[in-house]
């Protein structure tokens, strides 16, 4: 028994160097010299200190620092400083090797990095009360060096390629992260082929079902593609090189989950997405040559088939925030279906491959700073101190998304925004004073209001008033993170201006009616008003909301206030909700570790019915709230809350019935609702609540909310409503 050890230790030996010499390979390009010799110092001090640890999957631990290096220099492009670092990640959190010793072996930049990443690393850490919070942390450290970030971002797409041995809960709420967080700050950091793998990996986890059926789909059709992309591609090659041109032209499948969001987005089954693939050229050209060569393949390609003129993107001449740049067409294939073109340079591509991590390389020719100016902005937002976490972590997020337009101030400046980005943006993009004063725009030298939308190459003035202050309904007008947070800690020091009125103004009533005015008595009046907090009972006195005569009624009130101050979800464990809910007749959903019977009630925002993969998420006031796996929000809740997340799973004993909604589209028909319903009622025996019809020029949409027992019944139910004659699709929808 004891030499088979012995031998599997020389096999993974044997297997630790082969992995260890491709990862030299993988970063031969960047190597000074001496650096081989840091590398070989930074492996083998990794080895040691990981030396009896193992991952989940019994495999030894050192191939995960390997593989986070390997990542590094082969997908980001990243240099040796950050192969050491992501060499090292783990083993000042892990291991008793300090700070002290990285800086004395490699120096201060090495420690500095890898102090970001072990403060960064406890970021999701499951018992944290605010996974947002600690997001902020993290972002603060990118402000120092970026690298952090990537060197992140390469352990999370690690991770996340070799979670099958993880318990099913913890495969849910990295996921959850990955999507909410890393896939968009891969995304705005330039990095499309991780960002489009993360969002692909948290699909595999959190919505199983659709990711193998698109997976099985894109399967069935491969060789059917490969000889249509062949065809397509023969023809522009040609004339290509004809041309004088040096290019690569091939075709990219697209991802499974950008396929998925085409399918909610138009709402069509996966037959009808045609652009499952893209058409890429790269040109071999000089950086001053680029443009026109760019332009030279777009005119080939329109020359052999005819473009959809609303589809044209150029990046090449104004470049995306992160550094993006590119030509994008959409043409009409030989066949009668439209295919998207990228015509890019061999520079462009990397930039776009490997983000800003290219653009280092390409300093020199380049005097585009988008990273600077973006890790500005996140230092400013993180420098507000007011902005409440989570709040925090929306905008920003909503800022990672973004596209971008290019507008220009009276004097021609340039200046970058969100796609639907307001007037009212462009204001507080110039300053703080000018958006809080702010009253009306000047666009093109039309008037307009502060909620007007801006368009590309707009030319805006902003028209201020002393007499303007910020209001609550701006923030429903701007999108962009700067305004929102600065109209928000505006409208908190105007509250807390009011507040301290109010307080003034209750102290004395409550003397009038020989109240003692303390903590104790205030949370009884504000509970007593259903108010939050107790600021917000000072701004409704203040507001004159809360009057004499409502507090006398508070006095009189015969029945005796239990006094609770307003609870915090944090201060809330999951044991002590539970016990507080147990009971009822909860058999029909398990829920917890230990699987007990709890009463719940169902999310409205997701419907889920028996047989759907489903999670408890624990709320302040209404118990536990079942979601669906694959919720619109259960991304956001399991990365926010996670300590708030239970398991849950349905328990087959019972047949109850639960609501649920179809979207049917056909072709309209004489009797195509009766044959409808007829499947419905009579054949299924199945309740429905609601149906609600509309024809229009001979198609026929319906929505129905009926009740069914669990998601076999559903399938069953909708292959048999696709039989009905002129019915082309069924699909299920959240409410």
């Amino acid at each position: 028994m004891k030499t088979e050890l012995v031998i599997d230790l020389e096999a993974e030996k044997q297997e630790i160097l082969k992995r260890y010499r491709a990862l030299l390979r993988a970063s031969k390009s960047t190597l000074q010299k001496g650096d081989k010799k840091e590398i070989r110092k930074a492996f083998d001090m990794a080895l040691e200190s990981h030396k009896d640890m193992r991952r989940k999957s019994g495999e030894p631990y050192i191939y995960h620092p390997i593989a986070v290096a390997q990542i590094a220099a082969e997908e980001i492009g990243l240099g040796t400083t950050s192969i050491v670092c992501a060499l090292l990640h783990d083993v000042v959190e892990d291991t008793d090797i300090t700070l002290e010793d990285i800086e004395r072996e490699f120096g201060k930049k090495t420690a500095k990095i890898i102090d970001g990443l072990t403060k960064i690393s406890g970021v999701f850490d499951t018992n944290s009360s605010l996974q947002a919070e600690n997001f902020r942390k993290m972002l603060l450290t990118l402000a120092d060096d970026v690298r952090v970030i990537l060197i992140k971002l390469a352990d999370r797409l690690h991770n996340m390629r070799t979670m099958d041995f993880m318990p099913r809960h913890k495969q849910l709420k990295i996921a959850s992260e990955t999507i909410y967080l890393y896939a968009p700050l891969a995304h705005r950091l330039g990095l499309y082929a991780i960002k489009s793998e993360l969002e692909d990996l948290s699909m595999k986890y959190l919505d199983p079902d659709t990711y193998k059926f698109i997976a099985k789909k894109l399967n069935e059709k491969k060789a059917e593609r490969a000889l249509f992309i062949k065809k397509f591609v023969e023809p522009i090659d040609e004339i290509v090189h004809e041309q004088g041109l040096v290019a690569d032209v091939y075709g990219r499948p697209k991802s499974i989950h950008s396929i998925w969001n085409k399918m909610k987005k138009k709402n069509i089954p996966f037959e009808e997405v045609y652009d499952l693939f893209a058409i890429r050229i790269i040109l071999d050209s000089a950086y001053e040559n680029e443009k026109a060569d760019c332009w030279k393949a777009y005119s080939i390609v329109t020359d052999l088939y005819r473009p959809n003129p609303d589809r044209l993107r150029d990046w090449v001449s104004s470049p995306k925030g992160n550094g993006y740049e590119s030509l994008h067409t959409t043409v009409m294939g030989p066949r009668g279906q439209w295919v998207e073109v990228q015509i890019r340079t061999q520079r462009m591509n990397e930039i776009a491959e490997k983000g800003f991590a290219a653009h280092w390389k390409y300093k020199e020719s380049s005097n585009d700073n988008g990273l600077d100016q973006w890790i500005q902005k996140v230092r400013e937002m993180l420098s507000n101190p007011e902005a409440n976490a989570l709040d925090f972590l929306d905008d920003f997020k909503m800022n990672l998304f973004s596209d971008e337009i290019f507008i220009f101030t009276p004097k021609g400046a340039l200046i970058q925004l969100p796609l639907g980005a307001t007037a009212l943006d462009f204001a507080f993009e110039i300053h703080t004073g000018v958006g809080a004063t702010c009253i009306g725009a000047k666009v093109n030298h039309k008037l307009v209001p502060i909620s007007y939308k801006l368009q590309n190459g707009d030319q805006v003035e902003i028209i201020t008033s002393n007499k303007q202050t910020p209001k609550e309904d701006w923030l429903n007008i701007v999108v962009t993170a700067k305004a929102k947070s600065k109209i928000k800690s505006s409208l908190k020091e105007e509250k807390r201006k009011i507040a301290d009125n109010g307080k003034e103004i209750l102290e004395r009533k409550l003397k009038s009616l020989k109240i003692t005015y303390n903590t104790d008595n205030l949370q009884k009046l504000s509970y007593f008003f259903k108010l939050p907090s107790t600021q917000e009972l000072f701004v409704n006195v203040a507001l004159g909301k809360i009057e004499l005569k409502d507090i006398k009624e508070y006095l009189s009130s015969e029945k005796e206030i239990e006094h609770r101050g307003p609870e915090r979800p944090e201060n809330l464990s999951v044991d002590g909700i539970k016990n507080k809910i147990k009971g009822g007749d909860s058999d029909i959903l398990l829920i917890g570790e230990d699987m007990q019977r709890i009463d719940y009630t169902l999310a409205a925002c997701c419907n889920p019915i028996p047989g759907d993969d489903v999670f408890g998420f624990i709320t302040v006031s209404d118990g536990i709230k079942i979601h669906r796996t694959n919720c619109p929000n259960a991304a956001q809740l399991m990365a926010n809350y996670g300590y708030r997340v239970v398991k849950a799973k349905w328990n087959k004993q019972q047949e109850l019935t639960f609501l649920t909604g179809l979207r049917i589209v056909g072709i309209d028909d004489v009797g195509l609702i009766n044959n409808i319903t007829r499947v419905i009622s009579t054949d299924f025996k199945v309740n429905m609540r609601s149906i609600t019809v509309d024809t229009n020029e001979g198609i026929f949409e319906g929505s129905i909310m009926i009740f069914v027992n669990d998601t076999e019944h559903l399938e069953n139910l909708i292959k048999n409503l696709l039989k009905v004659r002129g019915v082309t699709g069924v699909t299920r929808f959240d409410a």
